[in-house]
């Protein structure tokens, strides 16, 4: 294997969104480093044969994404001290006897991106503590022991630790919306070429998003009805309630700037006509309205 071409991989179920290989390969291309960067698609009962076959396979090495974390924890023979402390492993490496280790880089890379983003002093304006937003090993990686026994994130203590804390939802945004921002410009170029493309957006005019759209449609209903179906939701209080709509602007004015607006206070069954009749239009048309049209 010495004069083989070095092998490596990004191993998940699913994988196909993954675009490790593309970064990965682009870098390999920049520093004119030989080697090839794979994406496999590895159930979860085939993946510890899977890890057990590495050192035959031609693989030197390869980085593990959900749902395989903490299995590969447990099937490597040995542990990077950081990957022991945080219980789950995202890097296998084959040694030349064999051995697989197992190393986590999600923590360091997390951290340095919050470096990045929010300055060097980010942990000192969160007040001491960090939310994270997710329930895989990389968000138990980023601070580890902040997962519950199932694995996922608490919502009541996700939705306190940024309840009056301007610092630490505005770190939290840092890290979320630019992800989104990604996602949604992913999910418009996959269907570019379909009739019509709809974005789910809560604080849509709150975050300037309503340039992205041809159209906006403002799901709305009535104050008394609006507020009883979110304090209806689990975990849900009067002063978390009062903070989601300290967040928004005011409905009135989204529903006047809106270019249609989806009454959701007559019932499921004539919201669900309104949306047919909608999208029955728009998909007639394919020209965006003029704005202000009803």
């Amino acid at each position: 294997m010495s004069g083989a071409t070095p092998r490596a991989f990004v191993v998940g179920h699913p994988i196909a969104h993954s675009r490790s290989p593309l970064i990965h390969g682009h870098w390999l291309a920049e520093h004119g480093i030989p080697g090839s960067y794979e994406r496999l698609d590895v159930r979860p009962a085939a993946f510890p044969d899977f890890v057990r076959g590495l050192p035959d396979s031609g693989f030197r090495g390869g980085n593990v994404t959900i749902p395989h974390k903490e299995t590969a924890f447990a099937l490597v023979d040995t542990l990077t001290p950081r990957a022991r402390a945080i219980g789950a492993v995202n890097t296998l490496v084959v040694a030349p006897d064999g051995r697989i280790r197992g190393d986590n880089t999600d923590a360091p890379g997390f951290c340095a991106h919050l470096d990045q983003t929010l300055g060097a002093a980010w942990p000192d304006r969160a007040g001491g503590t960090a939310l994270v937003l997710g329930a895989g090993g990389a968000a138990g990686a980023a601070f580890p022991g902040v997962l519950g026994d199932g694995g996922g994130v608490d919502r009541a203590r996700l939705r306190a630790a940024v309840l009056d804390a301007p610092d630490r939802m505005a770190a939290l945004e840092a890290i979320v919306h630019p992800l989104v921002r990604a996602a949604s410009a992913d999910f418009l170029a996959r269907h570019a070429a379909a009739p019509l493309v709809v974005l789910d957006i809560p604080l849509l005019y709150e975050t300037g998003g309503e340039g992205r759209c041809d159209a906006v449609a403002v799901v709305s209903a009535p104050p008394e009805i609006q507020r009883a179906r979110v304090l209806a939701r689990p975990g849900m209080t009067e002063a978390a309630f009062a903070a989601i709509l300290a967040k928004q602007m005011p409905d009135a004015e989204k529903r006047a700037r809106a270019d249609f607006v989806i009454d959701t206070g007559r019932g499921f069954p004539a919201a669900e006509a309104e949306v047919a009749r909608l999208v029955a239009r728009l998909t007639a048309h394919r020209a965006p309205p003029h704005r202000g049209d009803g």
